[in-house]
């Protein structure tokens, strides 16, 4: 699509199939069946996380970019309204319902001083978690980069922020290889310090949506990941440099799948009849895709609700809990995607009208 086009997409028919990828490679990776764990692209399912914040920053960072474009500048405070009510409501009722359940009723206090710091989305630096609550970090990451991101937009023009997310990359790259040398600093049960680059993929997404917000970058992404079978071939890349990096991800082997994994949503994004990817777009996926935030928040609850129901049945079979604990998930995620999320959906702000046209 060119770059007119570009701009007057309001929905990108692909990404709710991606997002469909990335949660099955979580769930998968939770449950992995024992006899397929030595393989290491079957083992590394976590970096559909990573995939998440990819898609996380470029969506995001396209919405306010869009929002500044039309209106002169974007509302942080409808932004962060709209956040907060897709966000914290499922988010908050899963981290009380589960601190209840760990603290309150089955009496391990030992983890009450743990329960402020996911309120806090402090998280990630938790080195110890309460069970079923350790995937919360990745909703930490986010939560700091909302906090922080459109700030620095606000801020910032546009080449300075580009600086910016470059230093940020290459630092958190560098910074999870221990090359500064520093030591991290504990501040009770929180380490200042990230195990892997976790910002760098939800920032390298934002700076993705900054090259396709500009002509000649949208012009120059196109001419080199527009082809038909571009995205086709990205994933395939992609598949081979999970699987054959070393086994110690973090520096260039991190850098390098996460940029075949914006380079696989930049092909997403420009041309949209991918070919090979059509079954992105069929009802069944889109509709997973769509609910996976709710997916991603349950499944380690529904695993653990199917371990015991198997383990009660005496059943051992590692396909049929596969299979039994993802049905669950997305069964509870659809669930509250209905009812839940439903009702604190009528609160988003209303979109603006369209502006008048200007003099001149």
């Amino acid at each position: 699509m060119d770059f007119r086009e570009y701009l007057g997409r309001r929905h990108f028919a692909n990404l709710d199939g991606l997002r469909f990828v990335c949660i099955s490679m979580v769930l998968w990776h939770h449950a992995i069946p024992g006899d397929l764990q030595a393989i290491q692209i079957l083992s590394r399912g976590f970096l559909g996380v990573d995939f998440f914040f990819v898609l996380s920053g470029f969506l995001i960072t396209t919405l306010l970019l869009r929002e500044a474009r039309e209106y002169g500048k974007f509302s942080i405070r409808d932004f962060y309204i709209r956040r907060a009510l897709r966000i914290l409501p499922v988010y908050v009722f899963v981290v009380s319902a589960v601190s209840v359940y760990y603290v309150g009723l089955n009496g391990r206090s030992d983890l009450a001083d743990l329960v402020p710091f996911y309120y806090l989305f402090l998280s990630n630096f938790l080195t110890d978690h309460i069970p079923t609550l350790s995937i919360t970090w990745s909703l930490s990451v986010e939560e700091q980069y909302y906090v922080i991101w459109p700030l620095m937009m606000l801020l910032l023009t546009r080449r300075p922020l580009v600086c910016l997310a470059l230093v940020v990359v290459a630092a958190n790259v560098l910074g999870s290889m221990g090359v500064f040398g520093l030591c991290a600093p504990q501040i009770g049960p929180l380490t200042l310090k990230l195990p892997n680059a976790t910002y760098a993929p939800i920032i390298m997404g934002a700076l993705l949506a900054l090259a396709l917000d500009h002509p000649r970058g949208h012009a120059l992404a196109a001419r080199v990941l527009g082809g038909r079978w571009t995205a086709l071939v990205g994933l395939a890349l992609l598949a081979l440099a999970i699987h054959l990096t070393p086994a110690e991800i973090r520096g260039w082997p991190n850098l390098l799948i996460h940029s075949l994994m914006t380079a696989t949503l930049a092909a997403l994004v420009l041309r949209e009849d991918n070919g090979g990817l059509g079954l992105l777009r069929q009802p069944m996926i889109a509709r997973v895709g769509a609910i996976s935030y709710g997916i991603y928040l349950y499944h380690l609850i529904a695993l653990d609700i199917a371990n015991r129901a198997f383990g009660l049945a005496g059943v051992a079979n590692d396909w049929a809990l596969l299979a039994v604990y993802s049905l669950l998930s997305v069964l509870i995620a659809e669930a509250s995607f209905r009812t839940l999320e439903a009702w604190f959906r009528r609160f988003r702000p209303k979109p603006k009208p369209n502006p008048a046209p200007q003099p001149g």
